[in-house]
């Protein structure tokens, strides 16, 4: 079975909402705005990218990465891998030329039937809704979570707010860094 990994950057509060300057969030770029760069925290996102074999993702994260991360030279092995949107709505005239092989995937179902197939790590890259179906189905396998020292308030949120039983993560990798940065790796205790 593959493993899919959830992937975030994430405020103290929780937040993950336009992280790298998306418009319309009030605190839009707070990635970069408010915290010092320092490469070393940023090595989890190297390592993912080379890890992954496909990228999963909700359909309001593919119309905002669509457009920007085939042009990125930061992404090479991402824009190569397949990619597998997760939408009732998306249409296949509604998906880029340019981005490599997307499969529009209409349910969980279909979400967990990918899990089955040959192949390695699935990589789920924003999708804050998507990221609460998943974790309510139990889908996820992994975090790979960059805390942020800021309190955002207001904002979306990675995890779900469904009342359910505890889920229980085990710590596997973390570190932090001078800018204040946490790298914390969670495996899902299934």
């Amino acid at each position: 079975m593959r493993t899919l990994i959830s992937t975030a950057f994430i405020s103290l509060d929780g937040v993950v909402e336009s992280p790298g300057g998306e418009p319309g969030y009030r605190n839009s770029g707070w990635t970069f705005k408010d915290v010092e760069f320092l490469p070393e925290a940023y090595e989890i996102k190297g390592r993912e990218q080379m890890e992954a074999t496909a990228i999963l993702m909700g359909r309001v994260s593919y119309e905002v990465f669509s457009p920007v991360w085939p042009n990125m030279e930061e992404f090479p092995h991402y824009n190569k891998m397949p990619k597998y949107v997760v939408s009732t709505t998306l249409t296949e005239e509604n998906l880029v030329t340019h981005w490599g092989e997307t499969t529009i995937l209409r349910s969980l179902d279909q979400v967990a039937a990918l899990k089955q197939t040959e192949g390695g790590p699935i990589i789920v890259h924003g999708s804050a809704s998507l990221n609460h179906s998943l974790s309510d189905a139990g889908l996820i396998d992994r975090y790979h979570l960059l805390v942020f020292p800021l309190l955002l308030g207001a904002g979306k949120r990675l995890f779900s707010t469904t009342d359910k039983d505890t889920q229980k993560l085990k710590l596997i990798e973390h570190d932090v860094y001078a800018n204040g940065l946490q790298k914390q790796i969670f495996d899902v205790i299934h």
